[in-house]
């Protein structure tokens, strides 16, 4: 699972920008007052609890500005350092095709002056026209990898424009042990094999958990009580909006990317799947 990533500025010698919030900026120099009559002030600037909300990644990951929100991406970080980035529209529900190009990211761990360079290839998606892809990997350097980083794309080429941009990743305690989203949702969740059978695939609505749940609020409880679901994977508090049929059992899961998990192990190494009744809190 992944947190929330805050968006951040890059410094001078990467060319860096700002890329936080909608609204368009006044570069013009303010006219002077008359020596008689004061300047007028301008009224403060307020901003709406839901001006620039985004929806959550359908992936787990982070969803970025481009372009003051002219297009997208989504930011996955997975375990063993592997960056996937997917390029999205102005909607952030809606894939944006893009130039195929390799991008160019600098990492560092947060707080650090040093960055390396990380290519960002790009693996087309299904469905993606020949020479565009919606979808860039990486492998972030050992040093970095599993640890708050910060990531800057200095250009990438989009509809002919080029535009740059920033984020920056953090892990918390629940995160740190949380598996990434699926990347390989389909084959994942509409391919029976071990105990996830058709019947179950039939049951779930033939989706994936990503899918089924976008737009769903995770609300990790880390303090289970006795008598309480718990989260097949990470033992936190199940919550019942998220639950998924395997082997005819309905589990309930903390998250979306722990039904990706579970739903894994089912097929991978079904003997380590448990009754729901053995994941209660004693």
């Amino acid at each position: 699972m992944f947190r929330q990533y805050a968006l951040w500025t890059l410094p001078i010698g990467l060319a860096a920008l700002v890329i936080a919030g909608c609204g368009s900026s006044n570069n013009e120099a303010p006219k002077a007052a008359k020596p008689d009559v004061p300047a007028a002030k301008a009224p403060p600037q307020t901003k709406k609890d839901d001006d620039h909300a985004h929806k959550p990644g359908a992936h787990g990951g982070i969803i970025v500005e481009i372009g003051k929100d002219n297009y997208h991406a989504e930011a996955v970080f997975q375990k063993g350092g592997v960056l996937r980035l997917y390029t999205l529209g102005k909607d952030e529900a809606r894939v944006q095709e893009v130039e195929t190009q390799t991008l160019t990211a600098y990492v560092k761990s947060e707080g650090s002056a040093e960055a390396a360079v990380v290519e960002l290839k790009p693996v087309p998606q299904a469905g993606d026209p020949k020479g565009t892809t919606s979808q860039f990997v990486g492998q972030l350097p050992a040093e970095v990898a599993g640890k708050n980083v910060e990531v800057t794309v200095p250009s990438i080429t989009i509809a002919g424009g080029r535009f740059r941009f920033g984020f920056k990743s953090a892990v918390a305690g629940h995160d740190s042990d949380m598996p990434p989203a699926a990347a390989d949702a389909d084959e994942l969740y509409l391919k029976p094999g071990g105990r996830y059978t058709l019947a179950d695939i039939e049951a779930n609505g033939k989706t994936s958990a990503a899918a089924k749940f976008k737009g769903v609020k995770s609300n990790h409880n880390m303090k289970p009580q006795p008598g309480d679901k718990t989260c097949p994977i990470t033992m936190t508090k199940a919550n019942p909006k998220f639950t998924w049929i395997v082997g005819s059992k309905r589990y309930e899961f903390c998250c979306p990317p722990c039904v990706d998990e579970f739903v894994r192990t089912a097929k991978e190494n079904p003997d380590q799947i448990k009754m729901p009744a053995d994941y209660i809190k004693k």
